[in-house]
């Protein structure tokens, strides 16, 4: 694309943009082509981030990209501007600015019916008309014409419509002006997609390194994340079978074995909640990892021995040895950060297996006892803890990873059988669990204190940020709308409340929530 030339492919996309991929990854390739997409604004709904559409617009492409809220992937490709979209379909040029076409006001504007008639398709079937809101005489109506996959919007001046008119006749005569806009969707035709556009199975994949491979090509993308309790995470892959992961058992070769090698690993220093450490186990803070390791011990770059006031405090050499292999093996813990899959994954020995749900089917019969450790070797690297990133406009870490869907298996109530999941607001999830770990607490003064909510602000300090900031306030009065754009090399401010999250524990869970309610991570452990 070195010349700005997209290659159309009805009903698959434009180039790289192609329909089913992750906004993470269409947002991250672009922002890496700062030449040929110097700018892009993203737009996002503030108070309903997850149940409706995302929509990136690149103003000197001449494009629009509409994504679905809850899974995020690309499902309808427009071109609003022909002069500034280069496109090539099989070697012909949709449009070319030579050719003079012109608004009234003298505006570039895109190709003729015949052009695309005679070149470009060839036949269809009829399209569909929509009059204009006016009932001036002079005014336009919009014709829209589909082929599998793509499908064109054309003027039409009102007067000259009649649906005993045959389209062709309509769309090549004077009455009928060039494009203004195109659309790449997958379905047989607009007409009969448009309904379930934003709903419907996409045939592709989330990445393009996905997108021709067989079984064999590589690891499978994750579809849906399971978690069943008692640390047993499921993930429901594309083609392959489901790939179960079980806290403290599943081992780094097994993850890599199934998941393909992590895009990094993490280590950090960081100390801001072992404050909270020797608070109770069922208290959430006593767990949180999401992003930061709580505990000291779990720091990498602490190589000198931690020694006590009294030396003679050591029975012997054994206990010695013990002390300094646990402190080797606390330096070897870290995350596996799987951005394309969204989740992370921390490895470290393994820990408490986190308590059965009340209500799980499981709770009789074959769950662990409350407490029970892992069967594997206190010294032996487990995953411990997993992260499962919502990658919400708004947040401070949006679009570091892909967003991960997942549902809560194991949490059933008297009244609500279904799997609470990652699209409700987190105030009907804490309502449900609530309810289900009731009978986990001594009294409702225990239980309130141990349920409210952690501040935490992910944009101060050392945490590596985005280059796509918040332009205007984190609530805007003036509406429902936010704006993202590239900083590009300077700086686009933003209010500093964008970092600002809470965090609310549950066993076994720990949520990370945005001001507008919305579940932006879930760390299980």
């Amino acid at each position: 694309m070195d010349d700005g030339t997209m290659q159309l492919v009805p009903g698959r996309g434009l180039s790289f943009l192609t329909l089913g991929s992750s906004l993470h990854e269409v947002l991250t390739t672009i922002k890496a082509e700062v030449k040929a997409f110097p700018r892009f604004q993203l737009y996002h709904d503030d108070l309903h981030p997850i149940l409706t559409p995302i929509h990136l617009v690149l103003p000197d492409n001449g494009l629009r990209l509409q994504f679905d809220g809850p899974d995020q992937r690309l499902r309808l490709i427009e071109v609003l501007d022909f002069s500034k979209a280069k496109l090539v379909y099989k070697e012909v040029e949709v449009y070319k600015a030579t050719d003079g076409y012109t608004d009234m006001h003298g505006v570039p504007t895109g190709p003729k019916f015949r052009h695309i008639y005679d070149k470009l398709l060839g036949p269809t079937y009829g399209g569909e008309y929509i009059p204009p809101n006016s009932d001036d005489p002079s005014a336009k109506g919009t014709y829209n014409l589909s082929y599998p996959g793509i499908a064109f919007n054309f003027p039409v001046q009102h007067s000259a419509y009649s649906p005993k008119k045959d389209f062709i006749s309509l769309l090549s005569s004077s009455a009928t002006g060039p494009a203004t806009s195109m659309a790449v969707f997958s379905g047989e035709s607009w007409q009969k997609a448009r309904a379930t556009l934003f709903a419907a199975t996409p045939p592709n994949p989330r990445s393009l390194t996905l997108a021709g491979k067989g079984k064999e090509g590589g690891p499978d993308e994750i579809e849906l994340v399971r978690v069943h309790g008692e640390g047993r995470i499921e993930l429901v892959r594309r083609s392959s079978p489901p790939f179960w992961i079980t806290l403290s058992e599943t081992t780094p070769q097994d993850l890599i074995m199934e998941l393909g090698a992590p895009d990094s690993i993490y280590r950090k220093n960081d100390h801001r909640l072992s404050i909270h450490k020797d608070r109770r186990a069922s208290d959430a803070s006593d767990n949180f990892a999401i992003g930061i390791i709580p505990d000291d011990r779990l720091d990498s770059d602490h190589d000198s021995v931690i020694g006590t006031d009294d030396e003679d405090d050591w029975e012997d050499d054994d206990e010695a040895a013990t002390e300094a292999q646990e402190r080797e093996v606390a330096a070897a813990e870290h995350f596996y950060n799987y951005y394309h899959h969204g989740f992370d994954i921390l490895i470290s020995q393994p820990t408490q297996i986190s308590p059965a749900s009340p209500t799980s089917e499981r709770r009789e019969s074959d769950s662990h006892e409350d407490g029970e450790l892992s069967s594997q070797p206190l010294n032996h690297l487990t995953a411990t803890k997993m992260i499962f990133h919502g990658n919400l406009p708004g947040s401070y870490q949006f679009n570091r990873h892909r967003r991960s869907r997942w549902t809560l298996e194991h949490v059933p109530s008297d009244l609500y059988k279904d799997p609470l999941n990652s699209e409700m607001r987190f105030v009907d999830i804490s309502g449900r669990l609530k309810e289900v770990f009731k009978s986990y607490y001594e009294s409702e003064e225990e239980e309130r204190l141990q349920q409210r909510g952690m501040a935490l602000n992910r944009g101060w300090g050392d945490s590596p940020g985005s280059s796509c900031e918040l332009l205007g306030g984190w609530e805007d009065g003036s509406g429902k709308k936010s704006r993202f754009a590239n900083a590009g090399s300077g700086t686009v401010e933003g209010d500093g409340n964008v970092g600002n999250v809470e965090l609310f524990g549950f066993p076994g869970m720990i949520f990370e929530v945005l001001k507008n309610g919305a579940v932006s991570a879930l760390t299980v452990y």
